[in-house]
């Protein structure tokens, strides 16, 4: 599930006084005997799995007789603002729940108290993309929760009609069975479905060749999707946009799941969840699409799976919390293995590679596990949050796709305007 990262977030005008309020989580005794625990989390806690939330209040209160935990869920939309306007306060909540993408900002301005890792289960086993996260100049500032992947989906009548059973295994196999629908549906029809401005996509194709947005040298960050290596999966990506891509190609992904539900593509590379959102009645063009559609996992053309950006929800203690060690006690309750384990019977994907190997072994799971064994996540750079917000990598691909700009000509731009602020706190 994508988070879009909030750059400008308002903490900026924030004092966060880390000597005097921080802690190292690792069992300093901060707030080990307070008498009440605020936790922030969303709604889909509140509405998709209250049990796992009264199983982590019950198993801290059994641990300290007499503590009060009380709960506020908010939506995405406005979560951000309302805990920007308390972190001005003194009245931090001890537990936040946070977007991935979200957390760097917050972790640059001080925002949230290091935590050591250790004192959570499988935290040496997190998943690469979720660890990344909440990593921050070597220290740790959060603990991740839940993640969302992406995969491949099709149509599988589509790719019947002409004579494809099975799904591709390599991505050359994959290239052979879109050419056969490309050809037998002409040029009104998508094979694949690939929105140019979807940067998530086509920085797995950079991550695939061995390349990367920017790489950290000697405490600096450095733009390199001029690099060979990145060049080389941004000219995939432009091959994909030119064979099967038929549709805007100044689009990003937003709309992605209705206008596949409207029958005239046959594949999707996206979140997990989006055939299933194109499947829905209010939104399946096509008729009972649902019996129609299958995920596997995308292989890259480097021969192995295609690395994938994970989505999803981390943990986090406010560095102005009073109660620090109930508060990572909590977490620790919350997203250990039998937290994980109710996460993923509603759909998520663990946090770990220890509980994500069980659902590999599951058919109606294997898809999405083992697509999120492979992952990549943005710079862990200060200014990353400026270069979102100006959507540089969004330009760059839109001008690639329409051919305003050659591959070599808009990466060497899109490294210049990165290089301008990446490293800008």
């Amino acid at each position: 599930m994508k988070r879009k990262l909030i750059a400008a977030i308002g903490i900026a005008g924030m004092v966060f006084s880390v000597a005097a309020c921080g802690s190292d989580g690792g069992g300093s005794g901060k707030g080990a005997d307070a008498e009440e625990l605020t936790v922030w989390l969303t709604v889909d806690a509140q509405n998709n799995w209250p049990e796992l939330v009264k199983s982590a209040d019950d198993a801290v209160k059994a641990k300290h007789p007499g503590l009060t935990i009380k709960h506020e869920y908010y939506g995405w939309p406005d979560k951000n603002a309302k805990l920007d306007a308390v972190l001005a306060t003194d009245k931090a909540p001890d537990v936040v729940e946070m977007g991935n993408t979200e957390m760097l900002g917050y972790m640059v301005k001080g925002a949230f108290a290091p935590l050591d890792p250790a004192r959570f289960a499988n935290s040496s086993a997190w998943l690469d993309g979720l660890k990344q996260s909440v990593t921050y100049e070597g220290k740790t500032y959060g603990v991740p929760y839940y993640a969302g992947g992406r995969v491949a989906n099709w149509r599988k009548d589509v790719f019947a009609s002409v004579g494809v059973k099975t799904t591709p295994k390599t991505y050359q196999e994959l290239l052979s069975d879109l050419d056969k629908v490309q050809k037998a549906k002409g040029d009104t029809f998508s094979a694949w479905y690939q929105p140019s401005r979807d940067w998530y996509a086509a920085m797995s194709f950079v991550y695939d060749a061995g390349g990367a947005i920017a790489e950290e040298e000697g405490g600096r960050w450095k733009a390199t999707l001029s690099s060979p290596e990145s060049l080389e999966g941004l000219e995939a990506y432009k091959e994909i946009l030119d064979r099967y891509m038929h549709g805007d190609k100044t689009k990003d992904e937003a709309d992605r799941p209705i206008v596949y539900g409207q029958g005239k593509s046959g594949m999707i590379f996206a979140a997990a969840w989006e055939g299933a959102t194109a499947a829905d009645p209010k939104n399946d063009k096509v008729g009972k699409l649902a019996d129609k559609i299958e995920n596997f996992v995308m292989p890259g053309p480097s021969g192995k799976n295609m690395p994938v950006f994970l989505g999803g929800s981390d943990l986090a203690v406010p560095v102005k919390s009073t109660a620090q060690d109930l508060a990572a006690e909590w977490i620790d309750a919350f997203t250990g293995p039998s937290g994980q384990k109710v996460l993923a019977a509603k759909g998520n994907l663990p946090n770990n590679t220890t509980d994500l190997a069980a659902l590999k072994k599951d058919p109606k799971t294997a898809v999405p596990a083992t697509a999120a064994e492979s992952s990549w996540f943005v710079p862990t750079a200060p200014g990353w949050g400026q270069v979102e917000k100006a959507q540089v990598l969004q330009t760059m691909l839109q001008s690639i796709a329409t051919g305003k700009k050659s591959v070599e000509a808009a990466a060497k731009e899109a490294d210049a305007a990165i290089d301008k602020v990446i490293n800008t706190k």
